[in-house]
């Protein structure tokens, strides 16, 4: 578990996220969480920024068929995730969207 951890243990996922400071600083900024649970992971999210993510992707060299993509909230939440390793790490990246659902013209809800 995470007892007894100090930031020095988290070393690594730091360290990766200065390094994608210095290369991709001029990507769109994700929501960043570090924590003593997976002390070996850096989790890059974006919300209502599908392209930020796909940049990232692209810069990170991750396939387009590498992407997952799931649903939440009943449907109403599109979640694409992928996964890379950077600088010893495991970069996590994951977009949240909501689902676009086309209207038909004439059609009464």
């Amino acid at each position: 578990m995470s007892e007894g951890l100090t930031l020095d243990d988290l070393v690594v996922p730091l360290r990766a996220l200065r390094l994608l400071a210095a290369d991709l600083g001029h990507l769109s900024a994700p929501a960043v969480w570090v924590t003593t649970i997976y002390p070996d992971r850096l989790e890059l999210s974006f919300h209502d920024d599908l392209g930020g993510f796909e940049a990232w992707c692209d810069a990170l060299g991750i396939a387009p068929g590498a992407v997952t993509h799931g649903t939440q909230s009943g449907g109403r939440t599109q979640v694409l995730r992928a996964s890379a390793e950077r600088s010893g790490a495991k970069l996590e990246l994951v977009a949240y969207a909501p689902m676009f659902v086309p209207v038909l013209a004439g059609v009464a809800a």
